[in-house]
């Protein structure tokens, strides 16, 4: 089995994670300290019942996965897997993911656009990817009211073909250093 650590998930963790799940090819470590929110419901992988839980926990339920309902603060904590996947919405996690040496692929989603890069894109293009305002963001963007007619699915896109990439990744093919995604 390979170790894959996924740090996040809402709206790309929670619809890449029973992409991979399924496989049984894979163990699964997942990150992520956030609450299901009623809010989340409508684009990500969640139920009414799993409102007021960890998002971990409520996936672990369902899937098979080691869930572990708190932040990743440390390089250390991204050692010993095969494949480190950045799903979560913020910049301060993508910046010590890319300082690190460790095998790793970032999925991104915002509103009509999405983005799929790893670690073996050249470092130029990495610096332009880390910089931004500090702090969270949404898979749904800025202009997202909250109700069902504006709701974007960008994010379940880049979450397949993130699924894609690991498959082929681990397969030994030849992929992609990145992948954009404009609807």
């Amino acid at each position: 089995m390979k170790k894959v650590l996924i740090i996040g998930a809402g709206g790309i963790g929670s619809h890449l994670i029973p992409c991979l799940s399924r496989t049984e090819q894979y163990e699964l470590t997942v990150f992520d300290p956030d609450i299901v929110e009623t809010k989340n419901i409508t684009y990500q992988n969640f139920s009414k019942n799993d409102v007021g839980m960890h998002k971990v926990n409520a996936l672990a339920q369902r899937y098979n996965l080691d869930p572990n309902p708190y932040f990743v603060l440390a390089d250390q904590q991204l050692k010993g897997y095969d494949l480190v996947v950045c799903c979560a919405d913020n910049l301060a996690i993508r910046q010590t993911l890319y300082r690190t040496d460790v095998n790793w692929l970032d999925l991104r989603a915002q509103g009509r656009n999405g983005l799929l890069v790893c670690y073996k894109e050249k470092k130029s293009v990495l610096s332009m990817l880390n910089v931004g305002p500090d702090g969270s963001f949404s898979c749904q963007g800025d202009s997202w009211d909250g109700g069902t007619q504006s709701i974007h699915f960008t994010h379940v896109a880049i979450a397949g073909m993130g699924a894609q990439w690991i498959q082929r990744w681990f397969a030994g093919e030849d992929v992609k250093n990145n992948i954009q995604l404009s609807i």
